[in-house]
């Protein structure tokens, strides 16, 4: 008989993590844990006889910190999260390797969300990487099996499935978090010292003196007609200058690592211009040349992120990787995107766009038309298509509603419900274009999300399960607060395409450190779904 071993949790995790982590042990340790008496407060030590060693509860778990069987072993989330206190202090890139050592780096003593590449470039809801894990555990995904995030943003999903050792892929509408999943993904097996190398090749280029004063827009020029003209009206002729110098500079570095430079280069656009720096909507606020330094900023954000992924793949040295595949494409469509695949996913795990909630792609407009990913003609039509989009034409609106007057939508009755209501409060009185649009923007959220979820059932293996964390929000109609149960109305959706739904975890909402942490969603929930 194996002998017990003792797992501390962190203790400063939120109540709806600790009911995660408690699944997580089960599920990886095939045993019940149980609690270790505690003077006060909930217990943070927990004993159990596993059916795998400690070496591998160690290497897989998320939510805890040390696995004792005799010999204390850190977990190898925390020695991850770890590397953010190496490089606090803005240290040389080849004083990392050292600090590692230093025995008076501390383990975190909070949530620790950017480490690594999940620190890479800001991004609206963007998901939390130890969730992730957890639910990887919890779902008992086999070695180098199949994990897919339909819509999946700035990549958590598939970063944590490839550092666990598992194949990845993943879709997205938005050009941006295309860029962004793939860096981080690519970047986990780039080598370090590479990695060093290129960053101090292409600071000393900006940092020489003779650079400030090539005062040409080469990079713009090359750029379509109509992005140039949209891009002149949102920033300075001497801060385009000081862009198109790291442009050019970045242009000049190895193609292993420029798409990293390109996104920090995109995650200071935004501080460089002319557009309200925490407004979600592009809105002009015209500042002074004087207050806009383009190439001190990006060094700083160059050096930053070159810093946190340096300390993390010196932590990561010699750890096994999993493989991925990340493309352009739309959820709606996952039978045809993954045909290849259809019935071989062994696990998703997604947190879709809320209804009406964000205007993501409008929110990323300059990074799109600098980087070249989408050209600025071709906006309106791709917001128009998003999921969750709060933009659509009169024709469009037109069109929703009779697809919804249609019996034959498909919508569970609690849908078609809070539609009705919506319009029905909205016609008693005057209101504007955005909530006279709002039921027909209702109606295609729901008809999106029900194709997404038909898919979801197509692709995954039979009884393999899908994570959805979602948000609830309200609106206002007829001056009413109309509560959007978006979590209870996309299991109806689920359950009548066929998908089982086995659990709902209520989410404490986390305080969100980003720019947009005034537009965060109240509540969300991670729906447990089965095929």
């Amino acid at each position: 008989m194996k002998a017990p071993l003792v797992c501390r949790i962190k203790p400063y995790i939120q109540p709806f993590e600790r009911t995660l982590a408690m699944a997580e042990l089960h599920a990886l340790a095939q045993s019940e844990p149980i609690p270790v008496r505690s003077q006060s407060g909930d217990p943070v030590l927990f004993s159990l006889v596993p059916s795998i060693n400690a070496e591998n509860l160690a290497r897989n778990l998320a939510y805890w910190e040390m696995v004792d069987s005799g010999e204390s072993l850190m977990t190898t989330q925390v020695l991850r999260e770890r590397t953010v206190n190496v490089v606090r202090n803005g240290v040389a890139p080849k004083e990392i390797p050292i600090l590692l050592q230093a025995k008076e780096i501390g383990l975190p003593n909070r949530r620790c969300l950017r480490y690594g590449t999940h620190g890479i470039h800001e991004y609206r809801g963007k998901f939390f990487p130890q969730l992730v894990r957890s639910l990887i555990n919890i779902a008992r995904v086999p070695k180098r099996g199949l994990v897919a995030d339909p819509m999946c943003g700035s990549g958590t999903t598939c970063v944590e499935s490839i550092l666990g050792e598992y194949r990845t892929i993943g879709l997205d509408m938005n050009p941006l978090s295309v860029l962004m999943a793939r860096v981080k993904c690519s970047l986990l097996s780039v080598d370090a010292d590479f990695l060093a190398s290129a960053y101090e090749d292409l600071r000393a280029r900006l940092l020489r003196p003779a650079a400030r004063r090539m005062a040409r827009l080469t990079y713009l020029n090359s750029l379509p007609d109509r992005d140039q003209e949209y891009l002149l009206a949102w920033f300075s002729e001497q801060v385009l200058q000081d862009l198109d110098e790291v442009a050019r500079a970045i242009l000049e570095t190895d193609v292993r690592v420029r798409d990293f430079f390109w996104l920090c280069l995109s995650n200071i656009l935004r501080a460089v211009s002319w557009q309200k720096d925490d407004d979600l909507r592009v809105r002009k606020e015209v500042r002074a040349d004087t207050e806009i330094d383009p190439i001190r900023e990006f060094l700083e954000e160059m050096g930053r992120s070159v810093r946190m992924v340096l300390a993390f793949l010196h932590q990561n040295a010699g750890s096994a990787i999993g493989g991925f595949e990340i493309k352009e494409g739309d959820a709606r469509g996952l039978a045809s995107f993954w045909k290849q695949r259809k019935g071989k996913i062994d696990a998703i795990i997604t947190s879709p766009p809320y209804a009406t909630a964000l205007p993501y792609l409008d929110t990323d407009r300059l990074s799109l038309c600098y980087l070249g990913l989408l050209s600025r003609p071709a906006h309106r039509k791709r917001d128009q298509e998003m999921i969750g989009n709060r933009e659509i034409s009169d024709r469009q609106r037109v069109a929703y509603w009779n697809l919804f007057e249609d019996s034959h939508n498909g919508l569970p009755k609690s849908v078609s419900a809070l539609i009705g209501k919506v319009s029905t409060l909205n016609a008693k009185i005057e209101v504007g274009f955005r909530r006279r649009n709002l039921p027909a923007l209702l109606t295609k959220y729901f008809l999106d999300m029900q194709r997404v979820l038909e898919g979801v059932k197509e692709v995954l293996r039979p009884g393999c399960p899908a994570y959805v964390v979602v948000g609830n929000n309200h609106t206002i109609a007829g001056g009413q607060r109309v509560e959007i149960e978006t979590a209870t109305l996309l299991v109806d959706i689920a359950k009548a395409v066929g998908l089982v739904a086995e659990q709902r975890v209520p989410m404490e909402m986390l305080v969100s450190r980003d720019i947009f942490k005034s537009n965060a969603v109240a509540s969300e929930e991670i729906l447990f779904f089965r095929a």
